[in-house]
């Protein structure tokens, strides 16, 4: 439901945005204020999992998650659209990580491998299904039920798992529980002025005074968030974990792969609805492949990762997407698109189960809440970073239609992608290396 809601949105945003009036750049933060706000305070989601128990956390932000989703279904402007989405965004921030850190603690060696595949495939799949989910609801019921649908799906899940999840209890720390409220501000201002930076770019220039500015913000911000998790009592993370070269790679692999994903499903919700001239149904229809190729990917990278490697599934994983989306860029047209985007997702798919295995599977027990927040909020980045970078490249024709920055948005994006794959084949190691 949570990795669903970045991209059930992406068929419904034109619709959202003749209706509510909204600007390119606020069609932009639709998608990135509930992307930052879920990145933003994941770790702090991760921290709270290993400090009180996964279930408290679980619950609360399931009901967060449940209460923004019906704010921004009732929303008649912008900004009530905004406030909901960042209300979702908190909610997934304390369900995501508290989530990931009971398959981790509750799964060990290669059964811990597979309960990652499966993990992946759902979270894979689930995006990809949203964007057929979104247009299906769309072009039936309207735009704010893509919303609406969480309020009885949320209370599903929740009485579901007060019947099945197990009274995990809280890692032991040796100290008084505490959260560093401050470093999760830091580190969500700063990743919302790089986004900033990334969406007045397509407008104003990529070296104009704003964007400049807005990039300087957000380095000075994260640096002080470097110098506040080394001087805090309790930091919000451990920067050596992040330096574990296995943990590196892992989250370098998962931001690399969002950025992709999401970047490809909001360009080609918006190429199929304005340049190719379809409605969102079809829209939806066409992503149906695209759905089926993530999850098999996903699915096949969990049989295959242990036979292969992670480091060689990952940089086969980051080719075959550069070589699908490189075929949009090419050739502009309906079929093109679905056949090319279809095949980079099913390299995509992959890289989510290389990722989530490479960062967490040789972590302590009492880290997993943290280093599964510590790989959901790349994941949750590289969704804002995708999203608004391409929003910028493809500005032309998010603007006034054609294809020519849909073509330049694609042809980036499988630059990216490749050279994604030779960091993958240096930055992932061949085995394992202990915590």
């Amino acid at each position: 439901m949570l990795i669903l809601d970045v991209t059930v949105v992406a068929v419904a945003l034109p619709q959202m945005g003749v209706d509510l009036g909204l600007s390119r750049e606020a069609v932009t933060w639709v998608v990135a204020a509930y992307t930052l706000t879920f990145g933003g305070l994941m770790l702090l989601g991760g921290r709270s999992a290993d400090l009180f128990g996964a279930r408290p956390v679980v619950y609360a932000g399931l009901s967060v998650f449940t209460a923004g989703s019906l704010m921004a279904g009732l929303a008649d402007n912008g900004g009530l659209l905004l406030t909901g989405r960042v209300a979702q965004g908190l909610g997934a921030a304390m369900l995501s990580p508290a989530a990931l850190s009971v398959v981790v603690r509750l799964f060990s060696g290669d059964e811990r491998n597979r309960a990652l595949g499966i993990w992946s495939a759902l979270g894979g799949g689930g995006a990809a299904v949203g964007v057929l989910l979104g247009g299906l609801i769309t072009a039936g019921p309207g735009w704010p039920w893509v919303f609406f649908l969480n309020i009885p799906v949320g209370l599903v899940v929740l009485f579901g798992l007060l019947r099945v999840l197990p009274p995990l209890p809280p890692s032991p720390t040796g100290h008084r529980p505490t959260l560093d409220v401050v470093g999760a501000l830091l580190v969500t201002a700063a990743t919302g002025s790089a986004i900033y930076a990334l969406t007045v770019a397509g407008e104003q220039g990529w070296v104009s005074a704003p964007t400049l500015v807005t990039t300087a913000a957000a380095l000075v911000l994260y640096l002080l968030f470097g110098w506040r998790q080394r001087t805090a009592a309790s930091p919000l993370m451990d920067l050596g974990l992040l330096a574990r070269r296995p943990v590196g790679a892992g989250v370098f692999v998962i931001l690399i792969a969002t950025a992709l994903m999401v970047a490809v499903f909001f360009l080609g919700t918006f190429y199929f609805q304005q340049s190719a001239g379809h409605g969102p149904l079809t829209t939806g229809l066409l992503f149906l492949p695209i759905a089926v190729a993530t999850m098999t990917g996903a699915n096949l990278g969990g049989r295959l990762i242990a036979r292969l490697g992670a480091r060689t599934l990952g940089a086969a994983g980051m080719v075959v997407a550069a070589i699908g989306l490189l075929v949009p860029a090419l050739w502009p047209t309906t079929l093109a698109t679905t056949i090319g985007v279809s095949f980079g997702a099913f390299g995509i798919g992959a890289l989510f189960v290389v990722a989530s295995a490479t960062a967490l599977g040789q972590v302590e027990a009492h880290e997993a809440g943290i280093a599964s927040g510590l790989l959901s909020t790349f994941h949750e980045f590289g969704a804002s970073i995708g999203v608004a970078t391409v929003s910028s490249i493809a500005a032309v024709s998010l603007a006034a239609g054609g294809d020519t920055g849909y073509q330049q948005a694609f042809g980036f994006a499988a630059v990216a992608a490749l050279v994604a794959a030779g960091v993958s084949a240096l930055a992932i190691p061949r085995q394992p290396s202990t915590p």
